[in-house]
């Protein structure tokens, strides 16, 4: 049999109300004739919405599939130890075209008793955003479930919450129980952990294309959100040219962000974890011992964890990527 190989996935693209046209215009999609493509699910195992594989030999393989033949050799043998056949983590590019809904997630605890499923720690690094956009993460003071609920019921939530302006180059680590919302204008890459579980906290009373307001979870909320203030929600880093920047290190995942203008010799023989590409701009390929792999910009490619040395070639004057994988 072959051996692995750097693994390109289909997209899934996910029309939505609030989506728009930046995958396209700005990162190169092609979702056909959808209206609103609001998100695509770059590398996904949640049900419903299984990744294949585009590339190679292994082309149209599902994810799973690929797990339960490979085992650790593709996610790394204590990831496989721990998740079995289930990938952990939820890779998308997300486009907004109006406010998305204040939201929280349930961390693994709760989400296992009322769920069956694992909760949602997620980050979101801004590729490009409209002059005046906003992203909401906490609240602007320390806010008491009781004051939660009042200002729920009143429609006023949104004077507690906490917003910033944001530009590309924007980073924001959201734990489970922290509220967020993307506001109108912004693109970006998600990375998150692979659960679906959202409880809708409130949506400016919009109606769906039926009429009908949608369904709220406020109850399931309360006793999941961490109600203390930060000063500070945005993630502060400093890039170092032609290496990799740590942005965001938790227990799911850690995210690089990696700018580079010259081929960088990449060695995970201590990793012990597969690692994912998110390509935001330029281009370059992936030169490893039986062969190479071009990545546009908009890709995202999957490295298997026992391709422990190979070389990252720029192939346009500079390359943006983010670069994740399980510590």
């Amino acid at each position: 049999m072959p051996g692995l190989y750097p693994l390109k996935f289909t997209p899934i693209y996910l029309e939505k109300i609030w989506g728009g046209h930046r995958l396209r215009t700005i990162l190169g999609k092609d979702f056909g004739n959808l209206p609103n493509c609001g998100e695509s699910w770059e590398i996904s195992a949640v049900e419903g919405n299984i990744s294949e594989v585009s590339n190679g030999f292994l082309a149209g393989n599902s994810l799973p599939e690929l797990i339960e033949v490979y085992m650790g050799d593709l996610v790394g043998d204590k990831v496989y130890k721990k998740f079995g056949i289930e990938f952990p983590l939820l890779f998308k590019f997300i486009d907004t075209n109006d406010d998305l809904s204040i939201q929280v997630h349930p961390d693994d605890e709760m989400a296992r008793e009322r769920h069956n499923a694992y909760g949602k720690t997620e980050m979101w690094y801004v590729v490009s955003a409209e002059n005046g956009a906003l992203i909401n993460s906490g609240f602007n003071q320390n806010v008491s479930p009781e004051q939660f609920t009042e200002m729920v019921e009143k429609g006023e939530l949104t004077e507690v919450l906490h917003y910033d302006k944001v530009k590309a180059g924007d980073v924001f680590f959201i734990p489970a129980g922290r509220v967020h919302a993307i506001g109108t204008g912004v693109l970006l890459a998600e990375i998150q952990q692979t659960s679906d579980i959202t409880y809708r906290i409130y949506d400016y009373n919009r109606k769906d294309a039926q009429g009908n307001l949608r369904e709220l979870h406020i109850d399931l909320a309360l006793d999941a959100i961490e109600y203390s203030h930060l000063d500070e929600y945005k993630t502060s880093y400093t890039i170092k040219e032609n290496s990799s920047t740590e942005i965001v290190s938790c227990e799911y995942f850690t995210t690089y962000i990696l700018k580079f203008s010259e081929r960088i010799e990449k060695d995970y023989h201590m990793l012990d974890s597969f690692v994912v590409y998110m390509n935001l701009g330029g281009r370059f390929k992936i030169e490893y011992e039986e062969g190479e792999e071009v990545v546009e910009k908009g890709e995202t490619v999957l490295i298997p964890a026992n391709l422990e040395a190979f070389y990252l070639v720029p192939l346009t004057s500079e390359v943006k990527t983010l670069e994740v994988y399980i510590k």
